[in-house]
């Protein structure tokens, strides 16, 4: 593996998935993404970041926008700011891609999230990871940061999951969880942080010799 370097990272909600990503991130001494999209998106655009943000919460499968985003929205194309389709979040996503592209073209950095390792599936410089745990630690680990009750906390897990699996498959066709995707799944309530952090980087020293 030559030139510059990408980790995604996509993670169930209480997995630790980027706590772990910005660990990774300080540790390689790389540029760290993930709502930051959202405003480099916006920036690009015109378009106003609650916009994304809200894309983000709403994805549903739609058969139609699912067949136009595989076929043009990984090249960079967007839609045009005449188009009624504009503020679409067809167009939004498109954005975003458009950022993620940029981003494995000329940095090292790791990116949490926004579908990274389908945006660049087709890039061999890029190291795709699934962080999971079992629901219980979720629940614990949710309950703990928030002070959430335990009915709160396992109602937050099941939401925010499932809005993950819904924006993964409107725009990519995929099931989020499914390991082929992945270069790497690991289960983040087996080890301790910094063995996370190590099997990682090995794996990068294995690929580039």
């Amino acid at each position: 593996m030559n030139g510059n370097q990408v980790i995604t990272i996509m993670r169930g909600y209480g997995s630790g998935g980027r706590t772990m990503g910005k660990m990774l991130a300080k540790d390689l001494g790389w540029n760290y993404y993930d709502r930051e999209l959202l405003r480099m998106a916006s920036d690009e655009s015109g378009i106003n970041e609650e916009l994304f943000a809200r894309a983000d919460e709403t994805a549903r499968r739609s058969m139609l926008s699912l067949f136009r985003v595989q076929k043009d929205c990984l090249d960079g194309t967007v839609i045009s700011p005449s188009s009624e389709n504009f503020l679409s979040g067809e167009n939004l996503f498109r954005y975003q891609a458009r950022i993620i592209r940029k981003l494995a073209d000329t940095e090292n950095c790791v990116i949490v999230g926004r579908c990274a390792n389908y945006v660049l599936r087709d890039y061999e410089n890029v190291v795709n990871v699934y962080v999971h745990a079992p629901e219980k630690v979720c629940i614990r680990t949710v309950m703990n940061l928030y002070g959430m009750s335990r009915e709160d906390a396992e109602k937050t897990i099941r939401e925010t999951d499932r809005r993950r699996a819904d924006y993964v498959r409107t725009y990519t066709g995929r099931d989020w969880k499914c390991a082929d995707d992945y270069d790497l799944c690991i289960d983040s309530s087996r080890m301790e942080w910094d063995e996370c952090i190590r099997i990682v980087k090995s794996y990068l020293d294995c690929i580039k010799k």
